[in-house]
């Protein structure tokens, strides 16, 4: 093997070593060398991918709860602090804290603190991407459907078809 920037590790000694630096073993318990995924090359892309798949789950996560939805609606129209959230909401300041929270790690929420006034605003991440990720989905399965829908007249056809046989 040709040394390069990687040294005489390779793809497969990098995946080995990343494998290992995120706690993992680049063997199984048997001692047995792990699928070939770990020695090719698509492993670093894998986790490129995990990259926008946890981004996406922290937005779905996030939007997942009735009243983080609802603290973006009401974000939506106003700025507002966590202790008014908490009172518009009916839940305990802590409560409301620990929703904001989650929706500042999705990136759909940033917080400000003036004073003793933590004040919370839409994020400057919008929901683009995942609207696109869902755009992509409802059009699959609207032709799945469409395809369904052709299916089905055909059976009622055939059906009614074979109906007009039977009587004659």
């Amino acid at each position: 093997m040709k040394k390069g920037r990687l040294g005489n590790f390779g793809l497969g000694g990098l995946c080995k070593r990343l494998i290992v630096s995120l706690g993992g073993s680049p063997r199984n318990a048997a001692g047995a060398q792990p699928p070939i995924a770990f020695h090719h090359p698509c492993c670093i892309l894998n986790h490129m991918a995990q990259y926008r798949q946890t981004h996406f789950d922290a937005s779905f996560g996030a939007l997942s709860d009735a009243t983080r939805r609802g603290v973006l609606e009401q974000l939506g129209r106003a700025d507002a602090s966590i202790t008014a959230l908490a009172e518009r909401f009916h839940m305990t300041l802590t409560g409301m804290k620990k929703h904001v929270g989650v929706l500042e790690q999705a990136g759909l929420v940033s917080t400000e603190k003036v004073g003793r006034v933590r004040t919370c605003k839409l994020g400057r991440r919008g929901l683009e991407q995942e609207a696109a990720w869902i755009e992509r989905y409802r059009q699959l399965w609207a032709a799945r459907f469409d395809e369904l829908d052709i299916v089905v007249e055909e059976l009622k056809r055939k059906e009614k078809a074979n109906g007009r046989k039977k009587r004659k």
